[in-house]
């Protein structure tokens, strides 16, 4: 029997993985404003009444908190990016495709990270 060389996701599974994606975006995006929310404020994140030992602990670790916030954020954009490429992908009909070994990537590896590019294979091969 003769492989099929044209190899690609159907339009079924595409638009499964779109809705997947969108689902993802829209939880990505309300996680990203509230990390840019908790960096943004005030610093008094309500201890004023509390016990002077937690008072000097949330302002001795403010500065660090920020820092990883603003950390946290910035990698929430990226993957915000990377799901958006993914849909893209998808309106081009390259959605699942590994950009090195040019095989399908699993609909396992999919579902847990739809904005994969690589395949199993492929990241291994960069380890």
């Amino acid at each position: 029997m003769a492989e099929d060389l044209k190899v690609r996701y159907a339009d079924k599974d595409l638009n499964e993985f779109r809705v997947l994606i969108e689902e993802k975006i829209v939880k990505a995006k309300s996680h990203l404003e509230l990390l840019k929310s908790s960096y943004m404020n005030d610093g008094n994140n309500g201890t004023d009444d509390t016990s002077p030992t937690f008072k000097a602990f949330e302002e001795g670790s403010e500065t660090m908190s920020k820092e990883a916030n603003t950390q946290l954020a910035i990698r929430q954009e990226k993957f915000i990016r990377d799901l958006k490429n993914a849909l893209l992908r998808i309106e081009n009909k390259t959605y699942g495709i590994c950009c090195i070994t040019g095989k399908l990537i699993s609909k396992e590896r999919l579902k847990l990270v739809p904005h994969a590019t690589l395949s199993i294979e492929a990241k291994n091969l960069q380890a």
